[in-house]
């Protein structure tokens, strides 16, 4: 199931859930979303644009997807957290488009009936998005042109590669 968030409007998820944003979101209705009676705890992630990275300073950002395939694996990944962990749901939401320092780039949200599980999947499913959904960033610097960051498997470096 691959939904796209459009204009803030968005469909009822399921229990497992990833979308790409084309605008800002609001995180609340998110979290309303994974209320479950079975859950007692919960846990989130939001990743902003910051201001700096590899010590050069960041104006903002660009995020690009080949949105077919990051649905699908943004999906597997949310689907594997729920067959992986004791959780009632998972929700996460990326963005794309321009970014300003400070805006929200990555949300994930977690229900379990326990804290441990929704830590845990919290953890697991930035985690694999960041290594394995086709989400190509492009930093703007204050100092010099702008420069791509592509997405690598889990526990390597930032593959960085400059512009001319």
């Amino acid at each position: 199931m691959e939904r796209e968030v459009q204009d803030g409007a968005m469909a009822q998820p399921g229990p497992a859930c990833f979308e790409l944003a084309d605008a800002a979101f609001a995180i609340e209705p998110l979290r309303a979303q994974l209320l479950r009676a079975e859950a007692g705890a919960y846990a989130s992630f939001e990743g902003w644009v910051r201001d700096h990275n590899d010590g050069r300073p960041v104006l903002g950002l660009h995020y690009e997807a080949y949105a077919t395939l990051a649905g699908a694996e943004g999906q597997r990944i949310v689907e594997e957290a729920m067959a992986r962990f004791a959780i009632a749901g998972v929700h996460c939401v990326h963005r794309t488009g321009e970014l300003a320092i400070g805006d929200l780039a990555v949300w994930v949200g977690v229900s379990a009936a326990h804290r441990d599980a929704a830590f845990a999947a919290c953890r697991f499913v930035i985690d694999e998005v960041k290594a394995r959904v086709p989400i190509w960033k492009r930093e703007r610097y204050a100092d010099g042109g702008p420069q791509w960051l592509h997405p690598e498997p889990a526990g390597a470096g930032a593959a960085q590669q400059e512009e001319p």
